[in-house]
């Protein structure tokens, strides 16, 4: 009898590979171990709707379980891998139970990183990965009044956001000199900047946080200038690291020091063929960036597990999707596409001042990304030309009388 496939994680890469394996026909034995106690739910509004109290937890499942016993996939919550045995094909679980494979995806995820400061274990420092930890943070912001954000990306000014539209006073502390430093232009940053502030947000820039004071619960964060800004809560936003170990300890190749991600070629294979890995986890070359990265969206997850559960099902494809992603803050989506890393020049088309504009990023001659405030045309528009290859000149793109959906 076949192993069948084992897939260790159970978020979004982890639940889109079990599902797709049996959208491509694949008839063997699936099995998808995931940490949480939950069955696979969507990460997203977790900063959003759910801390505003707009959507229940019920209804952040991307599947109801009974999807699971419908496509006969074998859902284990609460169970933690702890090794690989590469030459036996199994995988061992912290509950003692072990599992065979003929093809095992790991589709790990990351983690928070934390804080090493002063102060970082006080009660009242949160931060937001897993429905657990949001539903502490929103069970702790009902009662809060000073709100301090640490971190002024995705994260971070979506949490501050929700804290402001629920009316607490909040402060993010940035350390860079602007917004989003290290994926959108100045442009994009400042009008974000802007936005926050005409809301209420007080934004520091260039903020060196250097402790978190308070004798048991937060109470202040001292920063590296000498200025004190109260709190009665600190959430902490400074990105992710890549939960690599698994792989690392079973010999599996790891890119950069500290680990940048699990290293796989076209397929998503990792060195050993019949192991994957997909998702936040996995370093991969992006051949529209022209180098190996490591994404994490919701959509590099879905179409990684697609692509990889076609090659497990015997239809083998590389992997070249166009990485697209979005953040909504307050009434603002932001939409972006493809990747800027190297561009030369930029374009604004729209309006800056009116809230509804597009960033087009061009590497020579080359469109390489397109980020859109409040312009959904825009952003399909700019999907399409991406991942077709197809680059407007800069003044085409400038130009609002010209339909992008015509080049």
């Amino acid at each position: 009898m076949a192993a069948g496939v084992v897939v260790v994680g159970g978020g979004q890469a982890g639940f889109q590979t079990a599902s797709s394996l049996r959208a491509e026909g694949y008839d063997g034995p699936i099995r998808l171990i995931g940490e949480e106690p939950q069955a696979p739910y969507q990460r997203p509004p977790l900063s959003k709707a759910f801390v505003l109290g707009k959507q229940d937890p019920s209804r952040l499942l991307l599947r109801p379980e009974s999807f699971y016993k419908d496509h006969d996939i074998q859902l284990l919550t609460g169970e933690r891998a702890i090794s690989i045995d590469r030459s036996g094909g199994w995988v061992g679980l912290a509950s003692g139970q072990q599992f065979a494979y003929d093809a095992l995806v790991l589709a790990l995820g990351a983690r928070n990183r934390t804080l090493s400061i002063p102060g970082a274990g006080l009660d009242g420092v949160c931060y937001l990965r897993t429905l657990a930890e949001a539903a502490a943070l929103k069970g702790r912001l009902e009662s809060a009044r000073d709100v301090v954000v640490i971190g002024g990306g995705f994260i971070g000014l979506e949490i501050a956001a929700s804290a402001r539209t629920l009316g607490k006073t909040v402060t993010v502390l940035e350390a860079f000199p602007r917004l989003m430093a290290r994926v959108v232009a100045p442009v994009v940053s400042e009008y974000f900047r802007a936005a926050h502030a005409a809301r209420g947000v007080e934004v520091t820039l260039s903020a060196l946080v250097q402790e978190i004071r308070g004798t048991d619960t937060v109470k202040e964060v001292i920063l590296a200038s000498g200025s004190a800004v109260p709190a009665d809560m600190v959430v902490v936003g400074i990105g992710v690291l890549p939960n690599v170990e698994l792989a690392s300890e079973a010999g599996l190749a790891v890119a950069g020091v500290p680990p940048h991600g699990i290293s796989v070629d076209e397929f998503l294979r990792t060195n050993d063929e019949r192991i994957f890995a997909i998702g936040d986890c996995a370093e991969y070359h992006n051949v529209f960036a022209g180098q190996r990265v490591r994404l994490e969206s919701v959509q590099n997850a879905v179409d990684q597990a697609t692509c990889v559960a076609r090659t497990i099902a015997g239809k083998p494809a590389p992997y070249h999707s166009a990485p697209w992603f979005w953040s909504d803050q307050f009434d603002i989506r932001l939409q972006m596409v493809g990747l800027p890393a190297g561009h030369d020049r930029l374009v604004v088309r729209g309006s800056v001042e009116d809230g509804k504009f597009s960033v087009f990023y061009f590497n020579g001659d080359r469109l390489c990304a397109v980020d859109s405030v409040n312009r959904p045309a825009d952003h399909l528009a700019a999907r399409k030309m991406i991942a077709a290859g197809i680059s407007p000149t800069p003044d085409q793109a400038a130009d609002e009388s010209i339909n992008l959906k015509t080049l």
